[in-house]
């Protein structure tokens, strides 16, 4: 009796929607293709290698060219002491002194001072010195107490008769220019040009050599000055 009420009462409900088996999908729509942007996608990674591989070949091309190791005067030329070759990426906009090139660099001049370190290019060089009219460089050597510490190239200095010939210079009108007035001066303003205190000996006793640009008509004074050891120098206003 039991067995047949259960039976109907499950025959009276309705029947459950089937379950879709695990294995069944949905169906998808299919996908629409993009030629367009496709083509894009290509075209920007080909646009990209080539950049990529233009760089790598333009860092891949260097070349071997001049640089100097010290300070070149204007009017002088570079010797073998004074340069070095370094490698440099090329580039045809600048008119780099290739180191196969040195032979010919040696016998030219310097138009204006080229400080140490510089890569050297043509423009920096000439077939004579190009110094302005009315000016001459003279070369003096200096002991320490004789310049100012820390003058560089470029100073304005004035340039004076020190030590045992100032007075008899000053006596007998050894100095012209400028120290017609001024006593023991000989040049009110004169420009560093260079500067030279690398050696191993100079940094141990203090001396100094200085290339100065001076005016033609007081180059004989400081050179006879310098010739004497009876030189100082004072950085002035106007650097």
């Amino acid at each position: 009796m039991k067995i047949q009420e259960r039976t109907g009462v499950g025959a009276g409900r309705a029947a459950a929607p089937a379950q879709p088996m695990v294995g069944d999908r949905l169906p998808m729509a299919p996908r629409e293709r993009k030629p367009a942007l496709a083509a894009l996608a290509v075209l920007l990674i080909l646009v990209g290698a080539l950049g990529a591989t233009m760089l790598v070949l333009q860092v891949g091309h260097r070349i071997e060219v001049v640089k100097v190791t010290q300070d070149i005067p204007a009017g002088e030329s570079v010797t073998s002491n004074d340069v070095t070759s370094v490698m440099v990426a090329a580039d045809d906009s600048i008119n780099y002194v290739r180191w196969s090139q040195l032979g010919t660099l040696k016998t030219l001049k310097a138009r204006t001072t080229i400080y140490k370190g510089t890569v050297v290019v043509g423009e920096m060089f000439g077939a004579k010195s190009s110094l302005p009219d009315g000016k001459a460089l003279v070369g003096v050597a200096l002991k320490e107490g004789q310049y100012p510490t820390g003058i560089k190239n470029g100073d304005i200095v004035a340039v004076y008769r020190v030590g045992d010939h100032a007075s008899s210079s000053n006596s007998t009108g050894g100095a012209t220019g400028s120290s017609a007035n001024g006593g023991n001066l000989i040049v009110d303003k004169a420009r560093v040009s260079s500067r030279s205190d690398n050696s191993d000996a100079a940094m141990s006793t203090g001396n100094m050599s200085l290339t100065l640009l001076v005016d033609q008509s007081d180059a004989a004074a400081v050179a006879q000055a310098a010739s004497a050891n009876s030189v100082a120098v004072v950085v002035v206003p106007g650097n």
